[in-house]
This record gives C-alpha cells, structure tokens and sequence, in this order.
C-alpha cells in the first residue's frame, strides 16, 4: 500500500506540475463569477429581475466546468502519449491500477477550483445587495459545479487513455454523425438528427445533464 501511495503521491505532483497554471486561472475566475453576478444584478427593480440576472451567468458555470474537465483529461496523458506509454509499462504494477492512479490524481485536482468556487459563492451570498427574501445556495451550486467537471473529466479520461486509432474512431463517429446531418439537410429531409441527439445527452436523465438546466446562485 505504501509503494502504491507513494506512485500515487508522484503522478499527483506531475499532474499539479502540468496544470497548475490552468488551475490557479480556473480558481480565480470561478471565485469572481459568483460575486459579478450578484454585481451585475445590482441595481434591478424586483427580485424576479434580479434572480434572472443572476442565472444569466448559468452557461458560465457549466462551460468552465465543462472545459475545466477536458484539459485537466488531456493533461493527465499527454506525458504518456508522448513517451508512447514506456512510462507507464515499466513500472511494477497493473494497468488498471496505473490507470487508477492516474484517474483519481486528476479528480483531486478539480477540488481546487470547487473550493474557489464556494469561497466566492459564500461571500457572494452574504452581499447586502441580495434581496432578503431571497436563498442562496452556493454549496448546490458548488457541487453542481464540481459534478459536470467530473462527467466531462471521466469521459475524457477514458478517451485519452486510449491509442491514437480509438481517438480516430471517435473522430470517425463524429464526422459521419455531421454528414448524416448535412445529407438529410440537403434531401430537404425535417428530420432532426443533431436535435434528438442534443436531447439524449443533454435531456434528463440523459449522460451530460447535468450541463443543462438552471445553474443559479441566487432563488427562491
């Protein structure tokens, strides 16, 4: 167990080493989101105003939360791609437990723009702009936050870990995907291809709902 902590505790570093620039940037601007949007609502005549002002900033949270997953992804095996997996091959354990390691380094990761996240959300909260009739709810929306950078994470990652001809497959599917598309588009077809699938992922229960729907700081 300790020979395994103390792989962990290496991958852990190199993966710090790889993303902190882009984390410390994710923090800081995830920590100044909830407190412009309180900013922004400022000012506005009812509190129905106010809470549409603040969910404006919604799309926000989930694109950072989303783009936040795929870098810290790729990051996780871009060495590994690079050294063609030697790395990876030579030590003394399983792959899966390589692959573990190297999963749950990057999840630990994401937890430093969650707690950046909830700091702001907290000191958002307790503004004396926000209407007293109002609730706050930054842990929601915090672990909300937290959730879809670990989706986009995961799928990522596994895609990632994968040789360059599974990456080509799945560059494969999506180009006949838009094809599909552009062909029905062109035999005049009112078949939606692009809609039913935007409605299986983003669509409750659907894999990347959590992306969709209200992501709000401030409601009833």
């Amino acid at each position: 167990m300790s020979r395994w902590l103390r792989m962990w505790r290496a991958l852990l570093k190199t993966q710090w080493t790889w993303t902190r620039g882009m984390l410390l940037g994710a923090a800081v601007l995830v920590f100044a989101m909830p407190l412009l949007s309180v900013r922004t609502a400022v000012g506005v005549d009812t509190e129905v105003a106010f809470i549409r002002m603040v969910q404006r900033w919604g799309v926000g949270y989930a694109i950072v939360a989303g783009a936040l997953g795929l870098f810290v992804a790729i990051a996780a095996w871009s060495f590994d791609h690079r050294l063609k997996h030697i790395y990876a091959l030579s030590l003394p354990i399983a792959r899966w437990q390589y692959v573990l390691m190297r999963f749950v380094a990057g999840a630990v990761l994401l937890l430093l723009p969650m707690a950046a996240l909830l700091v702001g959300a907290e000191v958002a909260s307790h503004n004396a702009s926000v209407p007293a009739t109002l609730r706050a709810y930054p842990f929601a929306l915090t672990f909300r936050f937290l959730f879809a950078a670990l989706v986009a994470y995961a799928i990522v990652f596994a895609v990632s870990a994968g040789t360059e001809r599974t990456a080509r497959y799945i560059l494969a599917t999506i180009g006949l995907f838009l094809v599909a598309q552009l062909v029905l588009i062109s035999v005049g077809s009112h078949f939606d291809l692009s809609g039913h699938v935007a409605d299986v992922l983003f669509a409750r229960p659907g894999l990347l709902s959590v992306f969709s729907g209200r992501w709000s700081l401030i409601d009833v």
